[in-house]
């Protein structure tokens, strides 16, 4: 069955990054999107002028002041709560999906709590061609024993019936969509990750790209074995530079081709992408280092004019805080952030949907 989705674009900017394009994007959608709400936070005068170039069909609104330090989750939080349907694509404003992988999604939400689709860049500049190998050496290997391989998209679709029954999830972390992702699936709902469901998504400026490589070495914190792999190379280098060297090299490439051709793969990335993995990596063994000294030394990474010292909640402490949720009766409509000690900002759970 194909379900009616609602569409979901926590916003904010500083400045024009595109609206003309976002909106011209927006108003294409097909109809199997019954609506679309663009949450958004940026200061008035943007928000104006965003109000001013969205399409009529786009519902454009400020976000709940939920506290989140994360911002954006008080943008998917907003959205989720007022949202007719139940099966929601909560998507940043590079991605853009199209009708057949919207169909799928849909159909996939018929039993799953949370799709996690793969994207990819297009076009293909020069940082987007190193950062896609992050993205196959994930679909290889993520590191992530709870959720299993595949890459961290900047888009999913979501039963928002799954997080109303642990009243959200938790927006003082810097890995959000992971902390979405792990919530739900320790309330007992399944995220599925089609390997072969590719969204594209539109490359950030160089700038933009280069200001990042701290803040999302930061979030490998919530993979601690991943965390571990990176910030063990520098020194495995620094000992036996000309033979560690080699050996990672040809392994994060053999790696990144791997996930290349996972699950045809090979049709939406490049295959220079996976001969820039060590070029990749070694920015990441770096980064890392950089990352442990912006925890210990500054308690944590600054994010939007805020410091989180979190990436994201422990698997292990979710499923002791949600465990019960699956089986819970559902009584309320209330979608409410979960604070950092484990206590929803309202005690009461909300209806499936």
């Amino acid at each position: 069955m194909t379900r009616e989705l609602s569409y979901v674009l926590p916003l904010r900017w500083e400045r024009d990054q595109g609206i003309a394009e976002l909106a011209a994007y927006l108003d294409a959608l097909p109809e199997l999107v019954a609506e679309v709400l663009v949450v958004d936070g940026s200061p008035p005068a943007r928000f104006a002028a965003n109000a001013a170039s969205l399409p009529e069909r786009a519902r454009h609104i400020r976000p709940e002041p939920l506290g989140s330090l994360m911002g954006k989750v008080d943008g998917v939080l907003t959205g989720l709560r007022i949202a007719s349907a139940d099966a929601v694509i909560v998507a940043d404003d590079d991605v853009r999906w199209d009708e057949p992988e919207l169909r799928r999604a849909s159909q996939l939400l018929d039993s799953a709590a949370v799709v996690r689709p793969q994207n990819y860049f297009d076009p293909l500049p020069w940082h987007a061609r190193i950062d896609t190998a992050r993205s196959l050496i994930n679909r290889a290997c993520s590191f992530d024993l709870d959720l299993g391989p595949g890459d961290f998209p900047g888009t999913l679709a979501v039963r928002r019936s799954w997080l109303e029954r642990t009243a959200g999830y938790d927006g003082d972390v810097m890995f959000e969509n992971l902390e979405l992702m792990r919530t739900v699936a320790a309330a007992g709902g399944e995220v599925v990750t089609p390997l072969d469901l590719y969204v594209r998504r539109l490359p950030p400026t160089s700038r933009h790209y280069l200001s990042q490589r701290v803040r999302q070495a930061y979030d490998d914190f919530a993979l601690p074995l991943r965390m571990a792999v990176w910030l063990m190379l520098l020194p495995l280098v620094a000992l036996a530079p000309r033979r560690a060297g080699a050996a990672v090299a040809a392994l994060s490439t053999g790696v990144a081709e791997a996930g290349r051709r996972r699950a045809g793969g090979a049709r939406v990335f490049a295959a220079s992408s996976a001969a820039l993995a060590p070029v990749w990596v070694a920015e990441r063994a770096l980064c890392s280092w950089l990352a442990v000294w912006q925890r210990v030394r500054r308690g944590g990474i600054e994010y939007a004019g805020r410091r989180l010292p979190r990436s994201a909640t422990p698997m292990r402490e979710l499923r002791r805080r949600y465990g019960y949720a699956a089986r819970a009766p559902v009584s309320s409509a209330s979608l409410e952030r979960t604070t950092g000690s484990g206590r929803s900002a309202s005690p009461s759970a909300a209806p499936s949907a």
